[in-house]
């Protein structure tokens, strides 16, 4: 106890960099899922190669990635850029496949219903599709928040500035409460993250409040 309020400052450092390179993955990996999601369903022949390579990007070591990503955006190998891309790649990884799926659930009946109503391709999916695909895309993207900042530790290892840092510097110094405080705060953060995305899906969707209390009712 007496280490964590010694280093307060820093931990709280190392925090708010985690932060600030996890949200920007996580914002723009849900921004980039639904376009390439929807651009997937039109693809035909092409879309089961665009999904297969998106989830085979999860499979690329994150290290070489770190290490290969400078080269290509033309940056510094310990730039924060480097992270929140490699991040927002393995992101777009788990979240393609799952928007693709929960566009595809949505009811034929019911966009024929809203094509008969008039309503336009952009309409149409904007205030049908996409609500209804929302809860499966809320919850694909909780997989991929508490995936982000796990990954995000492993900037430190490249000495990226995040809560990793507190596991290197930790392991290096042989102090292992600083490992068990950085291992707590990235589980603590995933939580609070993670219950935002679903406090924000239950203000954005409220319609599946009431689904769920019907559910409940039920049982």
């Amino acid at each position: 106890m007496t280490w964590v309020l010694n280093n307060l400052p820093a931990i709280a450092s190392y925090l708010l960099a985690h932060v600030s390179q996890a949200v920007p993955a996580i914002l723009a990996t849900l921004l980039l899922a639904i376009p390439i999601a929807r651009l997937t369903q039109w693809l035909g022949p092409l879309r089961g190669i665009l999904v297969s390579g998106a989830s085979l990007l999860y499979a690329i070591p994150s290290l070489a990635l770190f290490v290969i990503l400078p080269v290509v955006l033309g940056t510094g190998i310990r730039d924060t850029l480097n992270v929140v891309v490699a991040l927002t790649l393995y992101g777009l990884a788990l979240m393609v496949p799952t928007t693709v799926d929960a566009l595809d659930a949505v009811d034929q009946r019911v966009l024929d219903a809203a094509t008969a109503m008039g309503m336009g391709p952009l309409r149409r999916f904007a205030t049908v599709e996409l609500p209804l695909a929302g809860p499966a895309i809320v919850a694909g993207l909780r997989v991929v928040t508490v995936s982000t900042v796990s990954l995000t530790t492993v900037g430190a290892v490249l000495g990226v500035r995040s809560l990793g840092w507190l596991f290197t510097d930790g392991f290096q110094r042989g102090i292992t409460v600083e490992i068990l405080v950085g291992i707590l705060a990235t589980a603590l953060l995933a939580v609070t993250l993670d219950a935002l995305v679903v406090l924000c899906g239950r203000v954005l969707l409220p319609w599946t409040r009431s689904t769920h209390a019907r559910e409940e009712a039920t049982v």
